[in-house]
């Protein structure tokens, strides 16, 4: 064996074997060729450990200077279709554990709102967002959106399970705590840009009642502003009642007019003129009378300006034109009034649908802070790393020995080494004038200090 071995050493083997046509002449052909092979390996046994060494070294160095990268990922529940029967009995066929439902829904077109969630958290806009609020241009070192938008799409994982309809969202960061945060910040800005760009029915309802009602309310206000101002101008709180009560005291002060005039007509035949009685029964008709007047209006035309100056209230000749006016405001006020009311119930109402069909997202796991770290893998890198450097040094030695083996007047091999000849001297010849410049500028500064050195002392030998 050891002379087989130091055979082995002092000329590698034939690499390059005619093998026979025969069945077991090729198999021992081929058997033999391994061996040789193996026997080649072995006798390098220290090269490819040594390098095999440096390559575990270079594996483990690179395994503990990559950094880490932390996954917080966040789930979210299917949402509620709003996309009526058609839909439905999709789902329901899909239900069935056939995958005819999902099929018919990609051909007919039918989208359902988890796809729509999907493309919404891959959109440029929901990203954007994402950028400026956790400052995402600071964290990855660059200058422009676009830029940042790019790494956290390649650092954003987000897939819908096509069988439960749940969403996933996973975010991978060197910072376990900002990798939670944009996890929970996608759920935020979905939840948000799904509510601003709902085009629902309810939506364009709400919409356009909350526009009317604005209208209304303006309405309103100018309906009770005049309204209060006019019935305070004119000292009118109620035409109806304030009519009938007025009557009811005009009736009053004119019975009680008619049995002073009575009882004074008796008093008369009595007493003469100069009497108490009589002076101060006539004093009471007189008062009477005035209220009478004061409450009946004299007989010039009624006004519309309302009661006279020092009257507290107008006159019974003038409510009937008053009162039309103020019937007017009033009933303008209580029309605005009626229609703010029922848009107010009707915009209510139109709220809670358009909560109903906009698309809410629920939360099935939020994005925690992330314990353990996804990468680097150090071991399998390590690992990886000392196969990869066996498998390159035996490739090395193998084809070594099968350079060797080529004829020194193979073209192919004439062609190689004249290459290699020429690429060696460019090499050595760029590194040789980039010596040769180091080494000048190492002097320049010699020869400049050392020159300076010369002018000062012939300055300072005298002439």
């Amino acid at each position: 064996m050891k002379r087989n071995s130091q055979v082995v050493v002092d000329q590698p083997p034939d690499l390059d074997v005619r093998l026979p046509q025969g069945g077991d002449e090729l198999r021992s052909a081929r058997h033999g060729e391994s061996m040789n092979r193996a026997w080649l390996l072995w006798n390098r046994r220290a090269f490819l450990w040594r390098f095999t060494l440096w390559g575990l070294l270079a594996a483990t160095v690179i395994a503990f200077v990559l950094p880490k990268k932390y996954q917080a990922t966040a789930r979210l529940m299917p949402p509620e279709n709003q996309s009526g029967a058609g839909m439905a009995m999709l789902a329901a066929m899909a239900g069935k554990g056939s995958a005819l439902g999902m099929q018919a829904a990609d051909m007919l077109g039918i989208k359902n709102t988890g796809a729509l969630f999907v493309g919404i958290l891959g959109s440029d806009t929901l990203q954007d967002r994402l950028v400026e609020r956790c400052d995402l241009r600071r964290v990855y070192g660059v200058h422009y959106l676009q830029d940042a938008r790019k790494i956290l799409a390649a650092n954003s994982d987000i897939a819908e399970d096509r069988q439960s309809g749940i969403i996933t969202i996973k975010v991978t960061d060197h910072d376990p705590n900002r990798a939670a945060d944009l996890g929970k910040a996608y759920v935020d800005e979905l939840n948000r840009l799904s509510a601003e760009l709902s085009t629902s029915a309810a939506r364009r309802e709400r919409i356009f009642i909350e526009g009317r009602l604005k209208s209304v309310k303006a309405d309103l206000d100018d309906a009770a502003q005049q309204f209060s101002q006019y019935a305070s101008k004119n000292a009118m709180v109620d035409v109806t009642s304030q009519a009938k009560a007025m009557v009811e005291a005009a009736a009053t002060l004119q019975g009680q007019l008619i049995a002073a005039q009575s009882e004074l007509q008796g008093l008369e035949q009595i007493y003469t003129d100069s009497n108490v009685r009589v002076r101060s029964l006539r004093a009471r008709i007189g008062e009477l009378q005035r209220q009478v007047e004061k409450l009946g209006g004299n007989s010039s035309p009624p006004s519309t300006e309302g009661a006279a100056a020092g009257e507290l209230y107008p006159s019974i000749r003038q409510l009937p034109l008053l009162g039309v006016r103020w019937t007017d405001l009033y009933r303008r006020a209580k029309i605005q009034e009626t229609v703010f009311e029922l848009l107010t119930q009707q915009f209510e109402m139109a709220k809670i649908q358009e909560a109903k069909e906009i698309p809410t997202v629920k939360t099935l796991d939020a994005a925690a802070v992330p314990e353990k770290k996804i990468s680097p893998m150090r071991l399998l890198i390590m690992v990886i790393g000392a196969l990869f450097s066996f498998c390159a040094a035996s490739a090395w030695v193998l084809g070594t020995a099968a350079w060797r083996q080529i004829d020194p007047q193979d073209p192919r091999k004439q062609f190689a080494d004249e290459v290699r000849s020429e690429v060696r001297m460019k090499i050595m010849g760029s590194a040789a004038r980039w010596k040769s410049r180091f080494d000048a500028s190492r002097l320049n500064p010699r020869r400049k200090r050392s020159g300076e050195s010369t002018d000062s002392s012939n300055q300072n030998v005298p002439r």
